[in-house]
């Protein structure tokens, strides 16, 4: 599968709009972000007279770049070493400017002679879209994000207690939630919902539907603007996918729908709760390929000790309705249900770069549609209860297990593209092979900021 290419250079009168409106709205400084093989967030900044450069010809980076690991190692690959560069070039259309005189925007990858790589994840997911659309579908995700809120030193909040999706705690961080809130719609997020989540220190956030790829652009956009906000309220935010020894896990979790003909294909047919032949291969598809593109969605030295029964991260190969253990679950087209009927993907973590775990979700929904998969026999009960008899699979939390799955997953190699499934199973090695060997409960604090903004 080859990349997309479409990231239209700017002409002089889309560079003049986008110049005007930063001076109009006292810019400083524009920062375009890629996110990276181990979901790190990279950055480059420019003044508000370099906007041309940086959206037309691009700024350098090293081709390393996409495999610098959360400890700040390479992992260097025969294709990703010292040798090469790359060109980042902003993209213009999704230029937000935010509070205080920042403006941000995604980026994408290409060579010196204007061609785009390969392992660019934002033109990955863009390619899977435009798969899905080609097909004659229409595709909308959903991003819900879980973070804990730290003291400014990176330790645990003081507090007294903590009361699960409590109205105590938010009241406890009601100035810094406010302006999450309220910076959020002014950003163009708007923001679902924010509650108090079940860990000590805990919040969730739950963004609109929207095309993929704005989507996930969303997503790391809202890392940017919660992680400015903590600082100003002397806080920290931490997107590790599980922050503190013996506590709980932060999730990325990721909901789709898909209409074709302007038909749900997630309800109205003849299947359990309406689902329809192609929503039953959706599921399908992503039910098998969960081991495989499992280092994809949640692969990191810590995702692990999220990823077990019990913490509602769906450790369950398997879907069922509103099953909140499931790995795939299914929320019905219902009157309590405004967007209708989707899927949600539940193991997914903030380790994840959010454009290649969208891309493989997707991807493997569409090959799923493609190959007339049929339904899987629903789980209706906890999986931890019936996994044995019935054959369920629990995917590992091991992480030597979930790189042996990547390395040897069709799906993942033709959804992702070689060159990407080589970078992600180098970054996830690196974390084995230096920190495999690391006593579990000393790993959280190492790493709790890796994922944050």
């Amino acid at each position: 599968m080859s990349i997309d290419r479409v990231l239209p250079v700017p002409d002089a009168a889309a560079l003049d709009a986008a110049a005007a409106s930063l001076a109009e709205r006292g810019v400083r400084i524009v920062v375009g972000t890629m996110v990276n093989n181990a979901g790190l967030t990279l950055a480059k900044t420019v003044a508000p007279d370099r906007l041309g450069t940086f959206a037309r010809s691009g700024l350098g980076a090293s081709p390393t770049w996409n495999v610098f690991c959360i400890d700040g190692g390479i992992a260097f690959t025969p294709d990703l070493g010292v040798v090469g560069d790359m060109r980042l070039r902003l993209d213009l259309d999704a230029l937000t400017i935010l509070e205080g005189g920042l403006a941000w925007a995604p980026v994408g990858l290409f060579d010196q002679a204007g061609e785009p790589l390969p392992i660019d994840s934002r033109a990955r997911l863009r390619r899977v879209q435009r798969d899905i659309e080609d097909s004659g579908s229409v595709v909308l995700a959903g991003h819900e994000l879980e973070f804990v809120v730290t003291a400014a030193d990176g330790e645990a909040f003081p507090r007294p207690g903590w009361t699960p999706y409590g109205l105590g705690p938010v009241i406890d961080h009601e100035a810094f939630l406010a302006d999450v809130l309220t910076e959020s719609a002014a950003a163009g997020l708007g923001l679902e919902q924010l509650h108090a989540e079940y860990v000590p220190g805990q919040f969730e956030f739950s963004l609109p539907p929207a095309p993929p790829v704005q989507a996930a652009d969303a997503a790391v956009l809202a890392r940017v603007v919660v992680g400015r906000i903590a600082r100003r309220h002397g806080l920290r935010a931490s997107f590790s996918p599980f922050p503190f020894a013996g506590g709980g896990g932060n999730g990325a979790h990721i909901h789709f729908s898909f209409t074709r003909d302007g038909r749900p294909v997630f309800s109205g047919g003849d299947g359990p709760y309406g689902i329809t032949s192609e929503g039953g291969g959706a599921i399908a598809g992503i039910v098998e390929a969960l081991p495989g593109i499992q280092a994809v969605l949640g692969g990191s030295i810590l995702s692990g000790a999220r990823l077990q029964p019990g913490y509602w991260s769906g450790a369950f190969a398997c879907w069922g309705r509103e099953n909140r253990e499931a790995a795939v679950r299914f929320l019905e087209a219902t009157p309590g249900n405004p967007y209708g009927a989707n899927v949600e993907v539940k193991p997914v973590d903030p380790s994840a770069n959010p454009y290649l775990s969208s891309a493989a979700i997707l991807g493997a929904a569409l090959e799923g549609i493609r190959a007339q998969s049929a339904l899987p026999e629903e789980v209706t009960e906890n999986p931890a209860d019936v996994a044995a008899e019935r054959g369920i699979a629990q995917l590992p939390s091991d992480l030597a297990s979930v790189l042996e799955a990547l390395r040897g997953s069709e799906i993942a190699e033709r959804v992702l593209g070689p060159e990407i499934v080589a970078a992600v199973a180098a970054v996830r090695g690196w974390e084995l092979e230096h920190h495999g060997s690391t006593p579990p409960d000393d790993l959280p604090a190492r790493f709790r900021f890796a994922w944050s903004i």
